[in-house]
């Protein structure tokens, strides 16, 4: 499909506006972007890799702003205590938000490799009613739980790490809402889960979108470009509302997003 000026600018805005919910809440930019560009009438290989390419771009300025605002602290120096008791041999980053997003991302590596080895012996509507359904609950959970607190659990962010990117490698979608829900459960603050969402996925689109370009190739620049400037402009600002509202009011935004993400997942399995 030839890309008009109009066309482009219209893809742009659609990205920002797919961008600007994605780092706000954590979740939302590929499932909803992917289906729309094809319906506009763009080819899956030309949609995939561009989307990735949007969130990649936009992910990674989303994270600078979230950390710039406060919404998380993203320090990557090695954490000398953990250093000193590996003598030299591991590493760990200093700050919290750091190691999030450091077991999040070796959790995708470990977790898109079994998706790769077992998605292909499971039927694609056992792995889609599965993924629906665990959205949902873990929306549920949050609804239900959101105004207790609780102490993080490491064990609890390594196993949703590890399911949400067995989601992303079998089936291109289920990571952010799992990844942003599972922190939140696993007893992370609500700003600090989107900020940290908002770079995990960065980093496993990066691993992606370089997979397709060893492999494929031929990428759909000028889409890719618009999705990406669109992604960009929305990150900023996307940032600065995280900050800004109530973290009671976005935990129980993001509780009730998951819900309607894993009710259209189920939706889009049976009925649609």
């Amino acid at each position: 499909m030839e890309i008009t000026p109009a066309i482009f600018s219209s893809v742009a805005v659609i990205a920002l506006v797919c961008e600007y919910i994605d780092a706000s809440i954590g979740m939302g930019y590929g499932t909803t972007l992917t289906p729309l560009l094809l319906i506009i009438g763009f080819l899956p290989l030309q949609v995939v890799p561009s989307v990735l390419l949007g969130q990649l771009t936009g992910g990674l300025v989303g994270a600078y702003f979230h950390h710039r605002t406060g919404n998380v602290n993203f320090d990557f120096s090695q954490d000398h205590a953990i250093k000193e008791r590996l003598r030299g041999l591991g590493y760990l980053p200093s700050s919290i938000d750091s190691k999030v997003v450091f077991v999040l991302a070796g959790c995708g590596m470990i977790g898109a490799l079994i998706a790769v080895l077992f998605t292909i012996n499971i039927p694609m509507i056992a792995l889609k009613t599965y993924i629906g359904l665990m959205v949902l609950i873990i929306g549920i959970i949050i609804i239900v739980r959101r105004n207790r607190k609780t102490n993080l659990s490491w064990k609890g962010l390594v196993t949703i790490g590890l399911i949400a990117s067995f989601n992303k490698g079998a089936s291109g979608g289920g990571y952010g809402p799992l990844v942003t829900g599972g922190q939140i459960i696993s007893g992370r603050g609500a700003r600090s889960s989107v900020g940290s969402t908002t770079l995990a996925e960065a980093l496993v689109c990066i691993a992606a979108f370089v997979g397709y370009l060893i492999m494929k190739g031929d990428i759909y620049w000028t889409l890719a470009a618009a999705t990406s400037i669109g992604s960009v402009i929305a990150a900023p600002f996307a940032a600065m509302t995280v900050k800004r509202i109530d973290t009671k009011n976005l935990k129980l935004a993001i509780g009730i997003v998951t819900c309607i993400l894993g009710l259209a997942t189920l939706g889009k399995t049976f009925i649609f």
